[in-house]
């Protein structure tokens, strides 16, 4: 069961489509992070404005050197000490689609700890975008049954896992870490 939802994830995003898909923290919109048009349907969606600035997942923080040009050292004591699901604002992005890093260089990665999140980037072997699964302005859903139609009906895949989980997931913390190790929260 986990595999084939892995399987079909995998051949939507390797062409260039849109993944619903569960996480660490609250369901999300993916799409692979190196594809400039996919990255753009993400947009679109949700109706969200291109200045503002989407989140990356990573399966292992080995991977950060690949997409980040420097990474302060304490950044990997925070990912792996954090309690809770942590993303981590970069400066100086790079390997990733233009539109999904912010205007003034920056991106948001989170090393994700989630079965089915691991699996699919261990098997893609890119990072994918992770964005709330809702119009932009409106709440973001605490479980699979608050997301809106329109946003299951404008991605080509939705994930058959995790869709009964009720607990309620809240977004994750978001800190701004500077390449001199300064840093500061954005949500806590």
């Amino acid at each position: 069961m986990l595999r084939d939802e892995v399987n079909k994830a995998f051949e939507v995003l390797k062409n260039g489509g849109l993944i619903l898909y569960p996480t660490d923290t609250i369901w999300g919109i993916g799409c692979d992070a190196t594809n400039i048009e996919a990255v753009e349907k993400v947009f679109k969606l949700k109706g969200r404005s291109e200045e503002k600035s989407l989140i990356v997942l990573l399966d292992s923080s080995n991977k950060l050197q690949s997409y980040v040009n420097e990474i302060p050292e304490v950044a990997y004591d925070l990912i792996e000490y954090a309690e809770n699901p942590m993303t981590i604002i970069y400066s100086n992005a790079k390997n990733l689609a233009k539109n999904a890093i912010a205007k003034d260089g920056s991106i948001g990665i989170r090393i994700v700890k989630h079965t089915f999140c691991e699996q699919l980037l261990q098997r893609f072997r890119k990072p994918i975008i992770s964005t709330s699964a809702n119009l932009s302005g409106q709440p973001s859903p605490a479980c699979y049954n608050e997301i809106s139609e329109e946003i299951k009906e404008g991605v080509d895949y939705v994930v058959n896992w995790e869709q009964d989980d009720t607990s309620i997931k809240k977004a994750s913390t978001i800190m701004k870490l500077e390449p001199g190790g300064l840093f500061s929260f954005i949500r806590k």
